[in-house]
Order: structure tokens, then C-alpha cells, then sequence
């Protein structure tokens, strides 16, 4: 009811305050000289009578006529301004009438069709499990409640992951900081941390990184993202044989058809690993390429390389629903150091397999390794 009252009251001021210059045009109009006029019109006639019979003299007629004649016409003046703005009163009328009514018709017809006084509130929790298509409105509304109740772990808790999702890595390491720190360390919490901190150095895995991934591993032994990054992490600091034993105990404890284990067989093998045979994936070298490239020179290699790579690439436009040989040519290219071809290879292996699925997914962590742009990722 409150509410109600509120906006009749706005409503009101706002009528009154566009209703003031049509009030101001239409000020008091002139009343009626048409009497005015009739009486001077009889004074000239009796001054002409005066004037015939000899009772006042010339001179002094000439004087009252002048005077007699200024007066008729200015009551004739106002007479004809007053009729010629009975029309703008009739216009000012119509105004103040539209400007009255019109606002609280289109609020009230525009509430009927968007509002709904009728809808109860939900729980912050609640609200941001279920965003529906209002995901930016509730992250505002979130945003406005943790302003005032910042000790909200829940709330911090909730916000992080939608924040690494549109990639506000600032504001996603903040809310997994506080929630953290409020509600207390767990695998889920530690591990978006990590990946907020590599995402926002390009795919390094930091120190800081490297810390939360390896805590997050030890609350949760069997947690593969965490794993798997602390084995990247490895990798780029050089240390390939525990690097190796990292990604193979990955590889031991997951079932054969999960979503990472062709990323993870990747890094076995370029950290010296022999991952599992992959003779029918397209462009593979079988093992007379490997021994005769261990004879060539530099440059032959490099050739033969870029021939494997080239036929790869041949493969896939005849065949692209291969996850694996995109995630190859992908990292080929980038090991040549053609960095124009690799982000073109990602881009049709992401068009082939979108970054909103498992297989996506993998190319787009790739990506995230390699410094490529992602293209077809949420911002």
C-alpha cells in the first residue's frame, strides 16, 4: 500500500511540474470591452452635438475627440485580443489534459503487461541457482547485498564461479579469496581459484596457482582438474619426469572414455610418456617415420613434419568429428611456430566441437596453454 501511495505521489509532482508552463501561458484573459467601446462611440456623438450648437469651442473639441478616439481604440484593441485567444485557451485546455492523463495511462498499461506485484522474493541463493535469462540482474542485486553484508560467505561463494565464467578474473579471485576465508578451504573453492589465477596469466600456472591446485589435490586426491594443473604446472617449470608421473596417475585413475584423457595423454607424451596406441588417429608418424626422422637433418626433419602435419590437416576437413586430431594439429602448429595456422585449426576444431561441451572444452584449455584466443568462449 505504502508503494502504491508513493507512486500517486510522484506521479502528481511530475503532472504538476509539466502542467506549470501551460499555466503560466494561460493567464487571466481581458474581460469583455465591447460596453467600452459602445459608451466612447456615444461621447463622440454627443461632442459633435456640443460642438454644432455652439457649446464648447473648436479647439477644445478637437482635444476631447483626440482623447475620446485614443480611448475607442484601445478598448476596440483588447476586445480582439481577447477573441483571438479563446483558441489558445481551448489549446492550452487540451494540453493540460493530455499531460494529466497520459503518463499514469502508458505507467499503468506498461505495469499491467511487465510488472508483478504479486511475485515473492527469493532467497540470494536461491535467486542465483536459478538465474533464468536475468543472470546480470541478479548479479547486480548479489553485488548490492554483499556491499552491505560483505561476511556473506555463501553469497562470495555463489558469485565466484559466475565470475570466472564471464571472465572478471578480478572480481572472481576476490569472491573465491573471501569465500575462502570466510566459509573455509575446499576442493571446489581452491581449484576455481587456481583456474582464476592461470586464466589471468595467460594459461602460467603461478606460484599462487600452483599452491591452491596442490591443497585442493590433498582435501581431494581424486579431483582431476586440480591434478591435471598441478601437473601443468610442472611442465612449465621444466620438471618433465614428475610432470610425466602426475598426468600417468591421472590417466591410471580415470575411465577410459573421460573427457580429459585425451588433453592428458597429450601431456604424457610430451613429457616423454608413451601414451596409448593411436595408429588409427588421422596423421599419426608410425614408428619407421619416428626412426627415419632420428636421421635427418634439421632441415628434413622440419620438412617431414610439416608434411605429417599438412596431411593431418587434409584429414580432418574430410573427416572433422575427431576431437583429438584437432587438439594435435592445434598443438602442431603451435610447435612449428606458425601461430596463424594453430588459431585457425582452433577455430574449426571449436566450430566442429563447441566450447560449451566436454569435447570444447579441451581445445579451449588447450588454447589457454598455448596463449590462443578461444573464439566462440562466453566473455
Amino acid at each position: 500500500m505504502v508503494l502504491w501511495i508513493l507512486l500517486a505521489l510522484l506521479t502528481a509532482g511530475v503532472a504538476a511540474a509539466l502542467l506549470m508552463p501551460f499555466a503560466r501561458g494561460a493567464a487571466v484573459l481581458p474581460a469583455d470591452r465591447s460596453g467600452d467601446v459602445e459608451v466612447y462611440r456615444d461621447q463622440l456623438r454627443e461632442l459633435e452635438r456640443d460642438r454644432e450648437q455652439g457649446l464648447i469651442e473648436p479647439q477644445q473639441a478637437e482635444y476631447a475627440r483626440a482623447e475620446i478616439g485614443r480611448r475607442l481604440l484601445a478598448a476596440a484593441g483588447e476586445g480582439q485580443a481577447t477573441k483571438s485567444t479563446a483558441p489558445r485557451v481551448g489549446r492550452h485546455r487540451l494540453a493540460t489534459t493530455v499531460v494529466t492523463l497520459l503518463p499514469p495511462v502508458l505507467g499503468l498499461c506498461f505495469y499491467l503487461a511487465l510488472g508483478n506485484p504479486g511475485l515473492p522474493d527469493q532467497p540470494l541463493q536461491a535467486r542465483l541457482a536459478n538465474p533464468g535469462n536475468n543472470l546480470a540482474l541478479l548479479v547486480a542485486k548479489a553485488e548490492r547485498h554483499l556491499a552491505e553484508d560483505p561476511q556473506d560467505g555463501a553469497g562470495w561463494d555463489l558469485l565466484a564461479p559466475i565470475y570466472l565464467r564471464s571472465m572478471r578474473l578480478g572480481d572472481a579471485e576476490l569472491a573465491f579469496r573471501n569465500a575462502i576465508r570466510i566459509l573455509g578451504p575446499n576442493p571446489a573453492r581452491l581449484t576455481g581459484l587456481g583456474e582464476t589465477l592461470v586464466a589471468a596469466s595467460d594459461g602460467v600456472v603461478t606460484e599462487d596457482a600452483r599452491l591452491s591446485f596442490e591443497q585442493a589435490t590433498k582435501l581431494d586426491p581424486n579431483n582431476p582438474r586440480a591434478r591435471f594443473y598441478t601437473g601443468l604446472g610442472l611442465e612449465q617449470a621444466g620438471r618433465a619426469p614428475e610432470a610425466k608421473a602426475v598426468f600417468e596417475e591421472i590417466a591410471a585413475g580415470s575411465p577410459p572414455d573421460a573427457p580429459w584423457m585425451a588433453l592428458v595423454n597429450e601431456h604424457i607424451a610430451k613429457n616423454g610418456g608413451q601414451g596409448p596406441a593411436k595408429a588409427e588417429a588421422p596423421g599419426n608418424p608410425s614408428s619407421q617415420d619416428v626412426a627415419a626422422a632420428g636421421q635427418m637433418s634439421q632441415g628434413d626433419r622440419q620438412q617431414m613434419i610439416r608434411g605429417m602435419v599438412d596431411t593431418l590437416a587434409a584429414r580432418l576437413k574430410e573427416d572433422p568429428a575427431n576431437l583429438e586430431g584437432w587438439l594435435r594439429l592445434v598443438r602442431s602448429y603451435a610447435v612449428l611456430g606458425d601461430r596463424d595456422q594453430a588459431q585457425a585449426a582452433l577455430k574449426s576444431g571449436l566450430a566442429q566441437f563447441p566450447a560449451t561441451g566436454d569435447d570444447g572444452r579441451q581445445l579451449v584449455a588447450l588454447a589457454q596453454e598455448l596463449g590462443l584466443a578461444a573464439e566462440g568462449t562466453n566473455p
